[in-house]
């Protein structure tokens, strides 16, 4: 008959075992409290009001596009629901054929000319830049980054006249696109800097470790290991910069003017009305067409959005 031997019960216990014996709590993250603030129900309700109130206009203009000047100029564009066989793409016609009074066409081609290079350089200087002030320690860094935020403050505006001197009396651009995409470059690193030396500085200091220790330098550091990792950071921010430059009207004519070989297509949708707004019907058509290629960027890179943007813009 075997028998049971008693068991000694420490008497007290000590705080390794206590730190054990308790459950380990996640850390809270300043990105994790924006993400459950932005679940919440009350937060999906604010939303869905937001859309509605924001989506009627968009409807209303789209409507107003496909009808006739006529029908916009005797009734509102809810009623055209009522008759659907009024609809009609003239206004579209008229507004890319090359030869109307219109004309979108040259300006949209000018469009897509100045913002790939506006969005692809920014983005490519920030993230050498932000790999440097994140991951290579020299002198005055810190001042510098500071620096380099606080220049978001300060107003593009007051930039211009000195800018347009430069480009003209000393580099000889004049009217060229080089003038605009230096300007969007100059005034998009700021932002794109900060977001993508957030983004940098969450990646785990082990991970760069590990590759210096197989004799990887900073240039196959940043091409093969932390570029591949970018990618929400950067398509948060090329979203960004992709809006701006595309509906920029501001610098574009200052650094270009206006005329049909170089000016973008806010310049053309800005001039579709007249100057007593004899031809507005036109400008419904116009504002959907300038506005088909940042839907599409947006759609496709949607999915990256919010995660580089929560971790660029946030510290926790």
């Amino acid at each position: 008959m075997s028998t049971l031997e008693p068991v000694a019960v420490p008497e007290k216990i000590s705080p390794e075992m206590e730190q054990t014996a308790k459950p380990r709590r996640k850390k809270k993250t300043a990105a994790g409290d924006a993400a459950r603030a932005i679940s919440s129900p009350w937060a999906s309700v604010a939303a869905i009001v937001i859309a509605v109130l924001w989506t009627i206009p968009t409807i209303g203009l789209l409507v107003t596009s496909f009808r006739d000047q006529r029908a916009i100029n005797r009734s509102g564009w809810w009623t055209a629901f009522g008759d659907p066989g009024a609809f009609t793409l003239e206004n579209y016609r008229q507004a890319l054929a090359p030869g109307s009074s219109a004309g979108l066409g040259q300006y949209f081609i000018n469009t897509i000319v100045i913002t790939i290079p506006a969005v692809a350089l920014p983005l490519f200087l920030a993230s050498l830049a932000a790999y440097a002030f994140a991951w290579m320690p020299f002198p005055g860094r810190d001042a510098l980054f500071v620096a380099v935020f606080a220049l978001q403050i300060v107003p593009l505006q007051v930039a211009l006249i000195p800018l347009l001197d430069i480009y003209v009396n000393k580099l000889g651009f004049g009217a060229s696109y080089w003038s605009v995409w230096l300007s969007h470059t100059i005034f998009a690193l700021p932002l794109a800097i900060f977001l993508i030396h957030n983004f940098m500085r969450e990646l785990p200091a082990e991970l760069m470790e590990a590759a210096r220790v197989d004799g990887a330098g900073h240039v196959t550091i940043f091409f093969k290991i932390l570029l591949p990792l970018l990618t929400p950071a950067l398509a948060a921010f090329g979203i960004f910069q992709f809006l701006w430059v595309w509906n920029d009207l501001l610098v574009s004519l200052v650094f270009l003017g206006g005329t049909p070989d170089v000016a973008p297509i806010t310049v053309r949708v800005a001039e579709l009305s007249g100057s007593r707004g004899s031809a507005w019907y036109l400008l419904s058509a116009g504002a959907f067409i300038s506005m088909i290629v940042p839907v599409a960027v947006f759609l496709a890179l949607q999915r990256y959005f919010v995660r580089g943007l929560l971790a660029g813009g946030l510290k926790g």
